[in-house]
């Protein structure tokens, strides 16, 4: 159905019109007629027509006047300026105005149902292209929200996250490499009273999570995580502070988080607390995460920064924080190369720095050798004995030159990190191993990688990254072609019918399973067994 406003002074004309569209497109078309520029604005408000053909030369508001209105209120509105005068100017003015024509009077009845039906394939494709946009916002309003959970999740609770935290920007569309982390927690209110019931809170807000989303992205660009229990993690996007810029950008984030936080308790009924960390590179944002939490135990009011708070690191003005985070970062991911050239290099400042001082030296070289091995025992990589680490002291006492302490410190550092590197590997290959040995026995049946990880006890997107990085191939590439090896060996009985070889390797539709065959093997079931003969 096409809405069609005809606006034209002369009866004549209108009826003209009207006749010829009634008699060419029937009820394809709803008409509304007016005799002036001012009545068409008016009838615009309401009616919205798809078309307007507008008469130039109106009484008071002219046609040109008028259709600068009705842009205004009906942008998507197609224009066909009908005219007595031959006028440039006008037509140049109409054209400006996005007019699809200028048909000059008197009207021919041919002429006019042409330019309706091109206005009306305008009309049409438009319609299209506005559905087709609403489908995919709908869309986007689905997927983007776990895309930027996934990005959430893997930079905060995934250690080797460098790869999928790069996927993740690209599709969010983020282009600085650092930022700062926001938790906010809620609670119930009762007068004054904060109830703790993070259970019924949880419920209640994710019943506005949508609403939330919005309002949180209405005061900063950020990432919006799930709601986790009574609390949602969110990341902003910010350049790195250097130490004269930090304290100004600190008080207006802590000022706009105020204004949020006090229009969310308000919008959602409850009780709102927002914990900030610092801005780190995108690689350290546990850290920031891990300080918005803490922060939290601190909290009184409503928003609190880490900076604020006695929570901080103090160190004397030339220590190398960035070398030694660096380093325990990389023995953390049993990366061999990054932790031993970083190791050197802290080593070497200290040499530089404290030559003088050999027992200090030696004392932090123990306190990061049991740093690091701390962190092996504690993800595994080795298990604790109490007396394996009885002759460090000594070893380290003896050594008088800063050579060989330094050759005895990368190589502690070094260990550790093959073995966590390799404990990793090992943990990867059996995961891998079991995976393969549950589907070998159960590939005949109808199963999935949901069924497969509870299996092996992680995480399907997990699992499915593994399975990819581990095989070279997907969880159904795999399972596919496994089903499609026998297949092959029960294609080989002559007695066995499509329908049954189909069930026997997990089909229960014959047509999918003639589909899939002819996709891997590159015929189908029946050209394969007839090439068996």
């Amino acid at each position: 159905m096409y809405k069609i406003m005809i606006a034209d002074d002369e009866g004549i004309a209108i009826d003209a019109m009207t006749y010829i569209i009634n008699k060419n497109f029937g009820e394809e078309c709803v008409i509304q007629a007016v005799k002036s520029g001012r009545d068409a604005i008016e009838a615009a408000e309401h009616f919205r027509p798809d078309i307007v053909l507008m008469d130039i030369q109106m009484p008071g508001i002219n046609g040109i006047e008028a259709m600068e209105e009705i842009r205004n209120i009906s942008p998507s509105s197609l224009f066909i300026v009908v005219s007595a005068y031959d006028n440039f100017d006008y037509a140049k003015e109409a054209i400006r105005l996005g007019a699809m024509c200028y048909v000059n009077k008197p009207l021919e009845k041919d002429e006019i149902v042409r330019v309706l039906r091109q206005a009306m394939r305008q009309v049409k494709d438009l319609q299209k292209k506005r559905s087709s946009d609403l489908r995919a916002r709908e869309k986007l309003e689905i997927v983007v929200p776990i895309i930027e959970n996934g990005f959430i999740y893997s930079m905060i609770f995934q250690k080797d996250h460098a790869n999928s935290v790069n996927e993740f920007k690209g599709l969010l569309e983020l282009s600085d490499d650092s930022g700062f982390v926001m938790v906010l927690q809620f609670g119930e209110k009762t007068g004054r009273e904060v109830l703790e019931n993070a259970v019924g809170v949880s419920v209640r807000a994710q019943g506005q999570y949508n609403h939330l989303r919005e309002l949180v992205k209405r005061y900063f660009t950020c990432v919006v995580g799930a709601l986790m229990g009574n609390m949602v993690t969110i990341y902003v996007p910010h350049p790195l502070l250097d130490k004269s810029e930090e304290y100004e950008v600190r008080l207006q984030v802590i000022d706009r988080a105020r204004k949020m936080v006090r229009e969310l308790s308000q919008k959602l009924d409850m009780k709102v607390q927002a914990a900030i960390g610092s801005v780190v590179t995108i690689s350290e944002t546990k850290k920031s995460y891990d300080e918005a939490v803490r922060s939290l135990d601190y909290l009184k009011g409503n928003v609190i920064h880490v900076r604020d708070l006695p929570l901080e690191r103090e160190y004397e003005d030339n220590y190398p924080i960035d070398l030694e985070d660096t380093l325990f970062t990389a023995v953390e991911k049993g990366d061999v190369a990054t932790a031993k050239s970083k190791a050197g290099a802290f080593f070497d400042w200290m040499e530089v720095n404290y030559g003088d001082y050999s027992q200090d030296v030696k004392l932090k070289v123990l306190e990061f050798v049991l740093r690091a091995e701390y962190i092996e025992y504690r993800n595994g990589g080795l298990p604790y004995r109490f007396t394996s680490r009885s002759e460090y002291l000594a070893d380290v006492n003896r050594m008088d030159a800063f050579p060989e302490l330094k050759e005895w410190f990368l190589g502690k550092v070094e260990t550790v990190c093959y073995h966590m590197a390799n404990y990793k590997e090992d943990m990867d290959d059996n995961l891998i191993k079991h995976a393969k040995e549950y589907i070998q026995k159960n590939f005949e049946r109808d199963i999935c990688l949901d069924e497969v990880s509870e299996q092996v006890q992680i995480s399907p997107y997990y699992l499915s990254k593994l399975f990819k990085k581990e095989t070279g191939e997907n969880f159904i590439e795999y399972v596919s072609k496994l089903r499609m090896e026998k297949a092959k060996e029960l294609l080989k009985d002559p007695d066995k019918t499509m329908k049954e070889i189909s069930s026997a390797v997990g089909y229960s539709n014959p047509n999918y399973f003639s589909h899939t065959f002819r996709k891997n093997v590159g015929m189908s079931p029946s050209q394969y067994k007839e090439g068996l003969r």
